[in-house]
């Protein structure tokens, strides 16, 4: 019997549990078409950024402003109206409608802020676009030695509860791992009107070039190895809040994607395998992973999923301790 590889993630029905996450494998209609050809169970949109909304308020209040007490036809249609400007917002707002008139799999906008500002109204906006759920991409340094844990945990947990007044569509949180206790924050996080969570958030660091003394940045390209923490951390979490999950950075196969399932991920998002490989990578990842599960007599996703999580497994201290020393005390430089 073939097993059934659909799942279901932040409320939605998705034909396989693989996603292309934000990149710029999802920024052109063509490109989304080619993804949902190769397989992907859904897709999310490049982030919206709350530098970009909140520039474009300050650029047409100072065109609004411009000469209005030098001129008397400022008083009345010397400057278009608001809605004659076009801009990068209103294009991803209409990227957005396109790409749900043209897919038929789930999409998911997004948005990338740190503050609690006039833009989370853009959430309400890209709902009535047509999006399935938003992924707010919470990007947050903390650079000021005065500000406490608790203050940076606050300020995530007053951005969801700002953008959960926005919209009734499901909400992920894309978050990093930086908490002191990611329980207690995952749980904050669910009781301010999160959904899912996505994990992890990838910090890029800064790079400096030697040539012009500048700090400049460089994208690489996650490598496997990315996906043991957040592989880690899902499978603790599994079962201890009522949250979806879905894994990013460090999916580059079949076997990575059926891991993480395994700890507990609702969802499999992947850029730099789709990045490095196209979308046809897809179709040859889900053909193994059908292949895996049928070989190991598994009936589908939702039977295997969690099963080797912290609660289901008949040894949790692998993700804590016991894991840690046996590693230190079984390594071995010989070949």
């Amino acid at each position: 019997m073939t097993a059934d590889i659909t799942t279901t993630y932040c409320g939605l029905e998705l034909s396989n549990p693989l996603m292309a996450s934000a990149s710029p494998m999802t920024e052109t209609i063509e490109s989304l078409l080619a993804l949902e050809e190769a397989g992907v169970g859904a897709v999310v949109l490049p982030s919206l950024w709350e530098e970009q909304i909140e520039h474009e308020a300050m650029e047409f209040q100072r065109i609004y402003s411009l000469s209005t007490d030098q001129f008397a036809e400022s008083l009345s249609g010397f400057l278009p109206e608001y809605d004659d400007y076009g801009t990068r917002t209103e294009a991803y707002l209409e990227h957005l409608v396109e790409a749900k008139e043209e897919l038929s799999i789930p999409v998911i906008a997004s948005l990338n802020g740190t503050t609690r500002g006039g833009w989370v109204h853009y959430a309400k906006r890209l709902e009535a676009a047509g999006a399935d759920a938003l992924e707010l991409n919470v990007y947050l340094i903390p650079t000021d030695p005065y500000a406490t844990g608790a203050d940076v945990e606050q300020r995530y947990l007053d951005l969801v509860e700002a953008v959960r007044k926005e919209v009734s569509i499901p909400l992920a949180v894309k978050i990093g791992p930086y908490f002191s206790s990611l329980p207690n924050m995952a749980r904050q996080l669910q009781e301010a009107g999160a959904d899912a969570l996505v994990m992890f958030n990838r910090f890029f660091q800064p790079d400096i070039d030697l040539e012009t003394l500048e700090v400049v940045p460089r994208v690489r390209l996650s490598p496997p190895t990315a996906l043991l923490l957040p592989m880690r951390w899902i499978g603790i979490l599994r079962g201890t809040v009522p949250l979806d999950f879905a894994i990013t950075s460090g999916v580059h196969d079949a076997s990575d994607a059926l891991k993480a399932l395994l700890v507990g991920a609702d969802a499999v998002m992947m850029a730099s395998a789709l990045l490095r490989n196209g979308p046809g990578h897809v179709a040859e990842m889900l053909g193994e992973m059908q292949a895996w599960l049928d070989e190991n007599d598994y009936e589908s996703i939702e039977q295997m999923k969690g099963s080797m999580s912290i609660g289901s497994s008949p040894n949790p201290g692998a993700f804590v301790r016991t894991n840690y020393m046996k590693m230190l005390t079984t390594y071995s430089t010989a070949p």
